[in-house]
Parts: structure tokens; C-alpha cells; sequence
């Protein structure tokens, strides 16, 4: 054992989903065929417009460092994003290139949080969040959201919940774990309440892209132009493993992330950033949409069959790749809550999900996640697996 841990380390809890998926990769490796639905990733590789770019920069010696703040062509590249999907004009000087959206994420912590202060965000939750502020030496205060305010957080939440030790608030849209997004004059709300408490409202973008039923997710920055805005190539451009991602941030915070971006990473990975500068091409927009429509095919092949098994999910989601259900009807002896009823379904199911103890402690051990990061058919066969072990009381 170490001598010492700081106690912000001992404060940082590991993923749940990842001792699933430690027990999956077992029981694969002994034959068994496991369905997995536990791990946040779309099945696809990345486009081939986008490894294309990045060989070329490979062959082509663009290997060295690039500016802190990101690779000028991308910086810029990603503004022109902004007009052209959004038609929100946005100087590329305020685009920070980082590596990942946990990078992002990082760098608002550290410029917007000081030790004692809090950020308010939604429980459940993605739950880096919560931790991002724990390192930084603050905190999170979680707010427990439900199925009335589709388990967003609303300009009323800010009203009840703000302290005087309230930094700023975070919220998803789309969110994981549960899919649902923010309309225009939910984020005007949130905005204006954040505003009239001097303070900042930082929106997850990441799964922008990836929506559903003819919905489109709104920027934050078409009705906030100072938000702080986190991005990621990650899930619609399905460039997980190249760690990259960008912040949109205001014009008076580009030289504190500067100076951060400096020395807390450098630099985003120099191959990772020209590789991107493809994603954005139209040929590339053409194949990340047909997988758009995939996905959606996968949520409406997923979502009824689970509602049919008892699994309650109040809210369609209209983004991302997951299913957020309260699974309390199923629960019993064998398996009381949701993470031994994801060890029960593994382990008699061969079918792998997330337990809701990796997204807060609002109703946790009665909710679990579902990815459809695979495909129907195997989704299918999931829900056929599911059946045959599990029963609504």
C-alpha cells in the first residue's frame, strides 16, 4: 500500500460500470458471448476521411507541438462549424483545443472554481463532473432532477439551490445518462437566472449531433453569447481514442486558459488535431449522419422493448445513445438493487449495462443505464436474454 493518498484522490470514486465490464471481458475470454450495452462509446470506427488526415499529418512529419490553445486551422475550422450549423457568429480566438472534453472540463475548474466554492449540476449525472470540481479542491452540490423537468435543471432549481458559495452551474443537453436536451427557451432561462447571480453557466455540448425525432440540440451560445460551451470529437465524429475536444469560452477568459492549457497539457495531440480538421468536410457530415439515423433506428428498436419487460422510462430521450430506466418494478431478493441486478443480468443474461450508482445517489440503486452502442439485432437478442431471467413483480 502507498504511504500517503491525498484525500482528494481517496474523495475520487472509481466507475462501477468498469468492474462489469472487468467481469464481461472474464466471461468472454471463457467463451461466453456478452451483449454490451454498459460502455459510453459508438460501435463505429472513425470515419475514414478522418484516419486519412491523420496519416497524411503522420507521413507528412506534423508530429511537434502546436500551440497551446489548439492548431489555428482547427481553431478556426470549428468557428466556421458554429455558423454553419448554427448560424452563431463565434471568433476562432475563442476556441481552446484540449485533449478531450475532460480536458475542457479541467480548465473550467480550475479558472471558474476556487477551493470551498461549489458548481451546482443535476443528479443523475455524468459523474467526471463532480469530480473535476473535487480536484480543483471544490465541490459539487448535486441537485436531484426527475422525469418533470425531463431530469434537466431549470431556472427554478438555480433559484432554490444557489449559496453564497455557488460558482457556477453545469448542465448536458444532451445529458447522459438520460438522453434528454434543453430547448432554446430552457437555456434562455437558465441563462438569465445564472446571470442575475454574477456567475457562469457552462453547457455539455458533446453529444450535439446525435439527436433524434426531427429535434435539433440548440448551442447555448444562440442565446448566451458569454456561456461557456464543452465540446468533443469523441461521440457524434467517433474519435474516442484520439482524445480531443474543444471549449468555447469568453473573449476575457482566452489568456487564463492559455496559461492553464500551458501547463496542465501543453497541447492537445498535434496527428489527433489534423486528423480533425476532416471532420467537418461534407463527405464525413454524410457518413456521421447515416450513422445518426442507425442510432436513432437502435433507440426505437430498444426503447419499447424494455418498457415491455418493466423497465420504466418516463421521458423519450431525444439525443445521445442511452437509456435511462428506473428498474424498481424488477428488483427482489436475488437482486435488490440496480448494480446486483446488472451483476444478476451478466452473469445469467450474458447482457452487460451500467448500475445508476456511477451517475449520483438520487435513486441510484433503483435506476440503470442502457447504451445502444451495438447493433439492433444484437440489441434485440439483449431484450430476448433479459426476458428469460428476469420477470416484473
Amino acid at each position: 500500500m502507498p504511504k500517503k493518498i491525498a484525500q482528494r484522490a481517496k474523495e475520487i470514486s472509481p466507475f462501477h460500470v468498469m468492474d462489469i465490464l472487468a467481469q464481461a471481458r472474464k466471461l468472454e475470454a471463457q467463451g461466453r458471448d456478452i451483449i454490451h450495452m454498459e460502455v459510453g462509446e459508438p460501435d463505429f470506427d472513425t470515419p475514414l476521411p478522418i484516419i486519412d488526415a491523420g496519416l497524411e499529418a503522420l507521413k507528412s512529419g506534423k508530429t511537434h507541438y502546436t500551440p497551446a490553445l489548439g492548431l489555428p486551422e482547427l481553431r478556426q475550422t470549428i468557428a466556421d462549424w458554429y455558423q454553419q450549423r448554427y448560424q452563431v457568429e463565434i471568433s476562432a480566438s475563442r476556441i481552446v483545443v484540449t485533449p478531450g472534453a475532460s480536458g475542457a472540463l479541467l480548465l473550467i475548474m480550475g479558472a471558474l472554481l476556487d477551493q470551498g466554492q461549489n458548481v451546482l449540476m443535476a443528479d443523475p449525472g455524468y459523474p467526471c463532473n463532480r469530480h473535476f470540481a473535487r480536484f480543483v479542491e471544490g465541490s459539487a452540490k448535486a441537485v436531484n432532477v426527475d422525469a418533470s423537468t425531463d431530469y434537466q435543471l431549470t431556472d427554478a432549481h438555480i433559484e432554490t439551490h444557489w449559496d453564497e458559495n455557488t460558482a457556477l452551474a453545469l448542465v448536458a443537453s444532451p445529458s447522459n445518462p438520460t438522453g434528454t436536451m434543453l430547448n432554446h427557451q430552457q437555456l434562455a432561462d437558465l441563462s438569465n437566472a445564472v446571470k442575475a447571480k454574477n456567475a457562469h453557466l457552462v453547457v455539455d455540448e458533446i453529444y450535439h449531433g446525435l439527436t433524434y425525432d426531427g429535434f435539433e440540440a440548440p448551442t447555448v451560445l444562440s442565446v448566451d453569447h458569454n456561456a461557456f460551451v464543452v465540446n468533443s470529437f469523441s461521440k457524434f465524429f467517433g474519435m474516442t481514442g484520439w482524445r480531443l475536444g474543444w471549449l468555447v469560452v469568453p473573449e476575457d477568459y482566452i489568456e487564463v486558459m492559455d496559461r492553464l492549457a500551458q501547463n496542465l497539457f501543453l497541447a492537445a495531440p498535434t496527428v489527433s488535431q489534423y486528423a480533425a480538421l476532416a471532420a467537418f468536410k461534407p463527405e464525413t457530415v454524410a457518413i456521421l449522419e447515416q450513422r445518426r439515423q442507425i442510432f436513432e433506428q437502435r433507440r426505437n428498436a430498444l426503447l419499447p422493448g424494455l418498457r415491455e419487460l418493466g423497465f420504466d422510462i418516463p421521458v423519450t430521450p431525444q439525443g445521445a445513445f442511452y437509456l435511462y430506466a428506473n428498474c424498481s418494478a424488477l428488483l427482489n431478493d436475488n437482486y435488490p438493487d440496480s448494480m446486483a441486478l446488472s451483476k444478476y443480468l451478466l452473469e445469467h443474461a450474458s447482457v452487460a449495462i451500467t448500475p445508476g450508482l456511477d451517475f449520483g445517489s438520487n435513486q441510484a440503486e433503483q435506476h440503470c443505464r442502457f447504451a445502444y452502442t451495438t447493433d439492433s439485432e444484437r440489441l434485440l437478442e439483449a431484450l430476448k436474454r433479459m426476458a428469460n431471467v428476469v420477470k416484473k413483480s
